[in-house]
């Protein structure tokens, strides 16, 4: 084992960033066009790094499997965008978002990273601005913001319901541009299948046509992987179907120690299982938590009558729910953290207070009625009616509420055929974000020296649970303000290197060995498909890998991983050929690395005796179900390195964690 250097400059923490960037090496503008770059992944990380690159001059080549880089997951982030610009005067610093951000993360994410991104939050808020993203704005033609879990203040700009969705757009539009003049150039419908190293250094890609299944060679001086999260290893989990791991897993295979990957969020306002053939969950956006109260019966049989059809939610009286998140939580409230809320939903569950009629009776209320009332008769006082009726100060507390809300609450109706707002929403936790990855050190490299890493596809800035918002901040932070100077400095000992031919050895040998494993599927002659697998994989994550995990399951879990991988490749069925549009094939590439992944996840569950943001074990915690970590013993980042198909010979190599700056304390919302 090795102790891990993550290169955080010296200086004070509010200097670092400033002083560091005033003393990396550059790229001289004649010099950059001889220069290739290589963006895996076109999201917002993607996107932003390749539009940067491109506009400073570089010969950008980016990759995504989607038809369009629109189509990036990024857009699913509805609920907004955290900056430090304290707009609404109620406290906010870039030190008060540094200081949530790492006690949000339960004291597991290096200092360093999180200031940067805290720094460098609100220069994100003024690019989009400038390219015409439409966030909300209050009456006077100002930017709104509205408050997410983990805060006291409100610092989350957003655009309506669909926040994400907008400023991908403005990153794609970035991104055109540079395409139109020719410095970056668009693979569409591509997917990496592996890494290509020359004298150690990452140095190219093999991709893989999707629609015709050609093998592509592509060379670069530097390779920068902004591929998202790993929650697909969960078979259900709010993320796009097609997310996947493969392209960080093939650079972890090369050498890139893969971090912390036990750290897995659980959303906790997601529209619960509705059935057995289910494949994907829907998410809904945790700004409903601003103006939704969540509540469960707070009597057994009220519960059971729920779930029977007895009886509506709408017929139990103010007195008989159970507010839990404002009774266990009284200074945040309906706002804790997503981890918090999370574990709460599932206590008041296993103790039998469900209300959904599924198969595990998993399910609680988020309920708008309590401010429909109050801003409906604040929406009337304001127009002069101090004295409006029930019936007025509801419809004008729906109209208030449909203007702030109104797609997600359209959205969950289509799926469920539930007016919300007559009815409350039935949500439960799911699987949403990954806040492990690859490692990578202060300037986002890995342990490959130029392979860089991005974006939810990095470990680095959310410890071991992120709050909401900051996976937005986050991707454009790296992209836009970030991996354009880190890259710079790396490139700058390769304006002499001339290009790099895809003729070296070094590249046949990758691409033989992706031949091999698509052979090999394609002729394997099995009787399950693929899905039947990753469904079986996700059963095993979610009971022994999930929200709560013990020694028991999760060594029954590696070991149980391991014989369905084994089953897996002797038993799987892969239709079709490889010299055409495959999503099967596609998929049973992916599965193979979900399998490796899982069994990795489970591993460092195992090795982390304490309960820290998501990673729940259930022999550490404090007598009011709270996570009890142990500082002593476990303040470091877990960073594996790959030792071959067992993953029980990965070796792990640590990152302690220097707290500076922030005193580490038990974590509390009370």
């Amino acid at each position: 084992m090795s102790i891990l250097d993550s290169k955080i400059p010296e200086g004070h923490i509010s200097q670092k960033w400033t002083d560091y960037k005033d003393h990396l090496r550059l790229v001289a503008p004649n010099n950059r066009p001889k220069i290739d770059v290589i963006v895996v992944g076109t999201g917002l990380a993607g996107a932003s790094a390749a539009a940067s690159l491109g506009e400073m001059g570089y010969n950008v080549k980016a990759f995504c499997f989607q038809d369009s880089p629109r189509r990036a997951h990024s857009i699913a982030a509805q609920g907004g965008i955290n900056a430090a610009k304290n707009y609404q005067n109620d406290g906010d610093s870039v030190y008060r978002l540094f200081y949530d951000t790492i006690k949000g993360g339960d004291y597991r994410a290096r200092e360093a990273n999180v200031h940067r991104l805290a720094e460098v939050s609100g220069n994100i808020i003024d690019q989009c601005v400038a390219q015409g993203v439409p966030f909300a704005r209050e009456y006077g033609g100002l930017l709104d913001n509205r408050s997410f879990g983990g805060t006291q203040v409100q610092r989350t700009f957003y655009a309506a319901g669909q926040t994400g969705q907008q400023l991908l757009l403005g990153a794609y539009s970035a991104i055109s541009r540079q395409i139109g003049l020719g410095n970056v150039q668009m693979y569409n419908r591509h997917e990496m299948l592996d890494l290509v190293k020359v004298d150690g250094k990452a140095r190219g890609i093999i991709a893989r046509n999707l629609i015709t299944g050609e093998l592509e060679r592509h060379s670069a001086h530097a390779v920068i992987l902004c591929t998202g999260g790993y929650g697909n290893v969960y078979f259900l989990s709010t993320n796009a179907m097609g997310s996947n791991v493969t392209a960080a897993w093939k650079a972890h295979k090369r050498g890139a120690y893969f971090a912390n990957p036990c750290y897995v969020q659980i959303h906790p306002t997601c529209i619960p299982v509705h059935g057995t053939n289910q494949s994907k969950l829907t998410l809904m956006s945790e700004s409903l938590r601003n103006s939704g109260r969540i509540w469960v019966p707070k009597k057994k049989e009220d519960a059971e009558a729920i779930r029977a059809g007895k009886m509506r939610p709408t017929e139990i009286a103010e007195e008989d729910r159970d507010y839990y998140l404002e009774r266990r939580y009284p200074a945040f409230g309906n706002l804790v953290p997503r981890d918090v809320a999370s574990r709460a939903a599932k206590e008041r569950c296993d103790a039998g207070f469900g209300i959904e009629a599924n198969d595990t009776m998993e399910g609680v209320y988020l309920d708008f009625s309590s401010e429909i009332k109050a801003k409906g008769k604040q929406t009337a006082y304001a127009s002069g009616n101090h004295n409006p009726s029930e019936e007025e100060i509801i419809k004008l507390g729906k109209k208030w509420v449909e203007e702030k809300y109104g797609n997600l609450f359209q959205m969950y109706e289509k799926i469920t055929d539930e007016n919300p707002y007559e009815t409350p929403m039935k949500i439960y936790p799911a699987v949403h974000y990954t806040m492990g990855g690859v490692w990578v050190d202060y300037n986002l490299q890995s342990t490959i020296p130029g392979c860089f890493v991005a974006g939810e596809a990095n470990f680095s800035d959310h410890g071991a649970n992120r709050l909401g918002a900051s996976a937005l901040m986050q991707g454009l932070a790296d992209g836009y303000f970030v991996v354009p100077y880190t890259v710079s400095d790396y490139l700058a000992g390769d304006i002499r290197t001339g290009k790099i031919s895809t003729d070296l050895p070094e590249f046949e040998e990758a691409e033989n060995h992706v031949k091999d494993l698509i052979s090999k599927f394609l002729t394997n002659n099995g009787s399950k498909t693929v899905d039947h697998f990753h469904k079986r994989l996700g059963h095993i994550m979610w009971n022994k890998v999930g929200m709560g995990r013990n020694v028991q399951g999760l060594t029954e879990a590696i070991s149980e991983i391991a014989a369905l991988r084994e089953e897996f490749y002797k038993d799987v069925y892969v239709p079709g050929d490889a010299n055409e549009l495959n999503p099967e094939l596609e998929k049973a590439l992916r599965v193979a690395d979900f399998m490796e992944l899982g069994q990795l996840m489970a591993r460092d569950a195992l090795q982390r005796n304490e309960s820290c943001g998501g990673h729940f074990r259930e022999e550490y915690q404090d007598a009011e179900g709270e996570t009890l970590r142990d500082d002593e013993n476990f303040n470091f980042v877990g960073a594996w390195e790959y030792k071959g198909m067992d993953i029980n010979q990965s070796e792990l190599h640590k990152e302690v964690l220097n707290y500076e700056y922030i005193k580490i304390a038990a974590r509390n919302y009370k």
